[in-house]
């Protein structure tokens, strides 16, 4: 039986393994395509193919198994569980694969694109950009079609002649950037702060006019300090917490 194939990921030494890499195949899972195999690799494999100890790899492996996302079988295997819901609860611990995973596993539409002049309060991040790539998404839970969460990206326009609008309606932008176009990214910075719905993310997130909102900006630089993309991300605040850890060095 065929196996399912993870992508790759380059670990971080000074973050916990276990988490770069259960975020990292987390990613994988649910970005994966519907007739991709359900099968995961043994623990062997896995660990073999992000070059981590078994031991680390099982407890990344529980990891998901405890959110849901895969099942295990003794002498069986281990299977991703098709039916799985992302959770809500977002853990950001220094990994862009965290990001990818935060932003992954939940229907994607495109509800428009083009080119526009940057906001103003993002001017400063494309100094050198008359106008940037736009595009807008709204994201839906898989399982029962309720909207989640809308986002407009903003990219450095020499790097919108290079994204297929097909891969955003699949990935998240910032797996997009980094393993199609192939933009080496050195950092993301994120914001999160409380708001209101205005009229407009009422209507996408199907929710009451000044209802508690999560509002996400998070910025991608490239290794020379460039942004290369700013994104706003409204969430619905019934859905979602974000939580932070930051480990001692």
């Amino acid at each position: 039986m065929t196996a399912f194939a993870p992508d790759s990921i380059v670990l971080n030494r000074k973050l916990p393994l276990w988490y770069q890499v259960s975020q990292s195949l987390r990613a994988s899972i649910l970005g994966r395509t519907p007739e991709a195999p359900l099968r995961l690799p043994t623990e062997e494999q896995l660990a073999g193919h992000y070059g981590v100890s078994v031991l680390t790899m099982r407890q990344a492996l529980k990891e998901l198994e405890d959110e849901g996302l895969i099942t295990r079988h003794r002498r069986r295997g281990t299977f991703i569980e098709p039916s799985a819901r992302r959770g809500t609860p977002v853990r950001l611990l220094g990994s862009v694969d965290a990001i990818v995973a935060q932003q992954s596993g939940m229907i994607t539409k495109l509800l428009d694109h083009g080119t526009a002049p940057p906001p103003a309060e993002l001017a400063p991040y494309f100094p050198d950009s008359v106008e940037v790539a736009t595009y807008h998404r709204l994201r839906s839970d898989e399982k029962t079609g309720e909207p989640t969460n809308h986002a407009r990206n903003f990219v450095r326009p020499d790097l919108a002649a290079r994204i297929d609008l097909d891969d955003l309606v699949r990935w998240p932008m910032t797996k997009v950037l980094r393993d199609v176009v192939g933009v080496r990214i050195s950092r993301i910075t994120d914001t999160v702060e409380a708001t209101l719905a205005d009229p407009e993310t009422a209507r996408l997130l199907q929710v009451p006019l000044l209802s508690p909102i999560l509002h996400y900006t998070g910025v991608t630089y490239d290794e020379d300090g460039r942004a290369l993309d700013v994104v706003r991300i409204h969430y619905r605040g019934d859905r979602f917490s974000f939580s932070v850890t930051l480990e001692a060095t």
